[in-house]
């Protein structure tokens, strides 16, 4: 047995984000999902294979796409902070929801800041640091009024929010993570119209593309003016490619992709101390697709490839910034191939440290079966190192957790 161990004072955690589990919320996504739950619900028949359909029926549900009171996270932090600390964990990345902070526009809830106040105490009294992201794709209903990303105003109206919460929580937060997966909530929101606020074309994914970077860059003013020693950065989705098309034209087309993809990401590293990086599988760009094998293959039919982040991992380095990995996980509701996954991720994210990539920091997603976000898939796909029964709210440490716990406990890994 070869103990692999890790760098000294290393951030060992998990991810939430507040829409997906803290119930009860009323932002932008709230009245879309209801008038789309059933919509949805009969896509589900088209949308997914048969062996998804098959072992997954709640799909099928309306309610499976109404969030609702999710996993009741706002009432229950306290327990589940519980089961992070239980479970050797030193570092929690969550999200701060604007919709509650500021419900109207220029109006700011006393009563929700000193709620979010409470659970930075709370992670801070049971020895863990807080990774605070300030957008995860959620807004007020105002802002969403006003066009959301579009407006040429909103920038402006972001930077307001970031403002009174940095100002409100300077003491207790050193980590910031602006922006999560900016490509991903833009894309999907703006460019395809899939989910929230379900704008489409062009020009709306344009405009909102470049109003969230003036969103970053004006934000990253008003964090430093509060808090020149605040550590600022954002969270990126971050997949490796390949492609298999032409031998003499992979390269470039590979190349090609990246450019665009990491677009966003190289905007703003002139403004970061950190880069976020959020990897879960790669994309195979080929005209003759091999079929990814069962046993490779989370619930949502992607491919488990553990490589794929010590390669995401090398290329990083080019950006000379600590890197932290803001989320990485897989759907796996038998809780069958999550340990493997686990060990075999950080077995190829141990070597990159090895070969001189600065990690610092691992958050598995997620700390709690949750709502899943992209396209609105629902509470079928299961993420959670603790699994969720969203009738009685009752929380179950799942068996594979124990391993990733050991690996937090003793900031290493025992591998054969």
């Amino acid at each position: 047995m070869k103990k692999l161990q890790f760098p000294k004072n290393f951030l060992w955690g998990s991810a939430t984000s507040a829409h997906q589990v803290e119930g009860g919320t009323n932002n932008q996504w709230t009245q879309w999902e209801k008038d789309n739950a059933q919509r949805l619900a009969d896509e589900a028949k088209t949308k997914w294979q048969p062996w998804q359909q098959e072992h997954f029926p709640e799909m099928f549900e309306k309610e499976n796409y109404i969030s609702g009171s999710a996993c009741d996270h706002y009432n229950r932090y306290e327990q589940d902070f519980d089961l992070a600390k239980q479970l050797g964990q030193n570092a929690h990345r969550f999200s701060i929801e604007w919709s509650r902070i500021e419900p109207e526009e220029g109006k700011f809830d006393e009563k929700e800041i000193e709620h979010y106040r409470r659970v930075l105490r709370a992670l801070r009294e049971r020895g863990i640091e807080p990774f605070v992201t300030l957008w995860h794709w959620t807004e007020p209903v105002w802002f969403n009024e006003k066009g959301g990303w579009t407006n040429k105003k909103s920038a402006e109206y972001f930077s307001r929010f970031v403002e009174k919460v940095v100002g409100q929580y300077k003491d207790l937060v050193k980590f910031w993570v602006v922006i999560n997966e900016a490509n991903v909530g833009i894309g999907y929101g703006y460019l395809l119209g899939s989910q929230p606020p379900a704008k489409k074309g062009l020009v709306n994914f344009y405009k909102a593309y470049f109003n969230l970077l003036s969103a970053f860059k004006q934000s990253n003013s008003v964090i430093r003016k509060i808090n020149d020693k605040a550590e600022i950065g954002i969270a990126n989705s971050i997949t490796h490619y390949e492609t298999k098309i032409f031998p003499g034209l992979n390269y470039l087309i590979v190349k090609f992709i990246e450019f665009f993809s990491e677009y966003f990401l190289r905007a703003t590293i002139p403004y970061c101390t950190f880069v976020g990086c959020n990897y879960y599988s790669r994309y195979v760009i080929s005209l003759n697709k091999g079929v990814v094998s069962e046993k490779s293959k989370t619930d949502l039919g992607w491919e488990i490839y553990p490589k794929g982040l010590y390669l995401v991992l090398k290329k990083l380095k080019k950006y000379n910034l600590p890197v932290y990995i803001t989320e990485n996980g897989l759907a796996d509701t038998k809780d069958e191939k999550r340990k493997e996954f686990v060990v075999e991720h950080l077995k190829w994210m141990h070597r990159a440290i090895e070969e001189g990539a600065d990690v610092r920091g691992y958050f598995h997603w997620s700390l709690l079966d949750n709502f899943e976000f992209p396209q609105v898939r629902g509470f079928w796909p299961r993420f959670g190192l603790v699994e969720i029964d969203f009738k009685t709210q009752q929380r179950k440490i799942r068996s594979s957790t124990h391993e990733y716990a050991t690996i937090c406990k003793n900031n290493a890994l025992d591998v054969e």
